[in-house]
This record gives structure tokens, C-alpha cells and sequence, in this order.
């Protein structure tokens, strides 16, 4: 196993149980504590863990990790569950696209399709879309949040009410065990949530890791979305929550 395979497995282990202990990791990966340690510095640099005593932890839910960080976070499911939302958007199609690095990733795979019409306040994802000349992209105004690079503020909510499109494209900071959508900055999920009230259907983008995390800010239920594009079953409590409900469950493979 290589080292980057080992942190992203330290991090998928964290996320799943919340706290794991240095010896406990050892034991795990058959690597020394010092070994350990050394990954769990390296990750707690990049604000992916947090430095307990005898172990490690999730970063506080108040702050999302930095976004250069999160674009090589589970990269592969990322792509895999964007590529899995693409197949689901027809031809022609209107959709609102909020920030993030799983939003951003649709935006790549979404770049064959024809004649769509995107409005976001992602402008990572405006700009890949722009590749395509025959999209056209609109971008709400309103003010910067240097950290995402993205538009958010009462003009990105007045602006995102204007319109009425066929998909809402959403990323998560968390999903709740009781099915609640959850992300760090609340000025972010009022645009996401005017999007998702204006779109006749939701799609939640979220790997694995989401499910469980802590975050502070309430976005909405998971029932309000037609649609969870994952790469992984859900916990148990979830899943049932999911068969319950009206979401379908598509596991991007």
C-alpha cells in the first residue's frame, strides 16, 4: 500500500468512526505508530484530521476543509459519481450547479452533452463549462468567497429566483444519520437551497465520506432530493431512511 493509499484509507477510517486511536491505525495497517503518526501529521496539515491525544479526529464541523485540499479528496469516486450524475441529464437540459469540488467534476463530465443551459455560482465549474460553445452559462452575481471561489450573498439568492430549470445539482459539506444535508457556510447554503426550491428536481453528488460528517449548517432533508448519486451503500440507518422515502439511491460504480 502506497503511502497516499494508506492516508486516504486513515481518513475513510476517521470519518466511519469518528475518533481512531494511533495504535488502533497501527494495528490496522500493519505499519509502526511512528509511521502513523507521521500520516496523521501530514493530514492534520492539510485540516483533513485533527491531532487528539493518543489519536486522531475530524476537524471541527464549523470549517470545511480547504478547497485545494478537497479537490484530490476521494478524486476517483468524485469522478465516477460525476460521470453517473452526467448519464442522468439529458440533452437540453437546464440545471443549477452549486459550489464544490464533487459540483466541480460534473461540470467536466456534463462537457460532451449539447445545448445545455447551466446557472451557477460555482467558478470553477463556469469556467470548465465554458469549454463548451454550445452551452450557455450564467453566472450569479454577488459576493466573492475567496476560499471557494464562488458567489454568495442576498444579490446570488435574488438572482438564482429568477429562474425555474429542470435539475438542481447539489454537493454537501454531510449527511446526517437522520438524513439531513448539512455544509460549513450558511451564506452558501442559501444560495444552494434557493436552487434546490427552484429546480424541478434534486440531485444530492456525495462520497462516501459525507455520510456522518459533522458540519453546522442545515441545508434541507434528504427526502427533498429525487436523486443521491454516491459511491458506497449508506449506513444502515440511511439506507432504511432512503427506502422509505421517495429518493432513489444510485451507486456510481
Amino acid at each position: 500500500m502506497t503511502e497516499a493509499d494508506r492516508q486516504e484509507q486513515i481518513l475513510a477510517l476517521v470519518h466511519q468512526r469518528g475518533f481512531v486511536s494511533i495504535d488502533a491505525m497501527a494495528e490496522h495497517f500493519s505499519v509502526t505508530p511512528q509511521t502513523v503518526r507521521r500520516d496523521v501529521n501530514r493530514l492534520c496539515a492539510k485540516s483533513l484530521l485533527r491531532r487528539y491525544h493518543g489519536g486522531a479526529g475530524l476537524p471541527s464541523g464549523i470549517e470545511n476543509s480547504a478547497y485545494q485540499a478537497r479537490q484530490v479528496m476521494q478524486l476517483a469516486e468524485k469522478k465516477r459519481i460525476a460521470h453517473a450524475v452526467a448519464a442522468e441529464i439529458p440533452d437540453g437540459s437546464s440545471i443549477f450547479l452549486t459550489i464544490g469540488t464533487t459540483t466541480e467534476q460534473v461540470a467536466r463530465a456534463l462537457l460532451n452533452h449539447r445545448a445545455l443551459k447551466v446557472i451557477t455560482n460555482n467558478l470553477h465549474a463556469a469556467n470548465i463549462l465554458a469549454e463548451n460553445a454550445d452551452f450557455e452559462v450564467l453566472v450569479a452575481g454577488g459576493v466573492m468567497n475567496n476560499r471557494e471561489r464562488g458567489l454568495v450573498g442576498e444579490a446570488t439568492v435574488e438572482f438564482v429566483g429568477q429562474f425555474k430549470t429542470d435539475y438542481c445539482i447539489v454537493g454537501v459539506g454531510g449527511i446526517d444519520g437522520d438524513g439531513t444535508l448539512l455544509d460549513f457556510d450558511v451564506r452558501e447554503v442559501r444560495v444552494s437551497q434557493a436552487m434546490m426550491q427552484h429546480a424541478r428536481q434534486t440531485i444530492v453528488a456525495a462520497d462516501y465520506s459525507k455520510f456522518g460528517r459533522n458540519a453546522m449548517a442545515r441545508l434541507g432533508r434528504l427526502e427533498e432530493a429525487q436523486l443521491l448519486v454516491t459511491d458506497r451503500a449508506p449506513p444502515p440507518a440511511l439506507k432504511a431512511l432512503i427506502k422509505r422515502g421517495k429518493t432513489r439511491l444510485l451507486l456510481a460504480r
